[in-house]
């Protein structure tokens, strides 16, 4: 199985920063996309960013040039680098990762929140 640990959530300021960790323990081989998704109150789940093994990103139009999503693949670990957020980026932010051949998996995280309130 594989477990998902995320970290770095909280309330920040308009305008401020944090940065997101989802390290990845138990049997992993290696995995093909990393990224995060998030859901605001009321609202559908939606793709922020993912990066794939060979490094390509994809981001959500309403995070170019705030946010930068990397991974350490020696620590099957990605992070989410969010910098000048406002309150419409407050929402549960899920880690998610996906390995497509066998054997496959994909898998969101428990979730942790990002506040942004002044």
């Amino acid at each position: 199985q594989v477990q998902l640990v995320e970290s770095g959530g909280g309330l920040v300021q308009p305008g401020g920063s944090l940065r997101l960790s989802c390290a990845a323990a138990g049997r992993i081989f290696s995995i093909n996309v990393m990224g995060w998704y998030r859901q605001a109150p009321g609202k559908q789940r939606e793709l922020v960013a993912t990066i794939t093994d060979g490094g390509s990103t994809t981001y959500a139009d309403s995070v170019k040039g705030r946010f930068t999503v990397s991974r350490d693949n020696a620590k099957s670990t990605v992070y989410l680098e969010m910098n000048s957020l406002n309150p419409e980026d407050t929402a549960v932010y899920y880690c998610y990762v996906k390995r497509i051949s066998f054997p496959a998996y994909e898998l969101w995280g428990q979730g942790t929140q990002v506040t942004i309130s002044s």
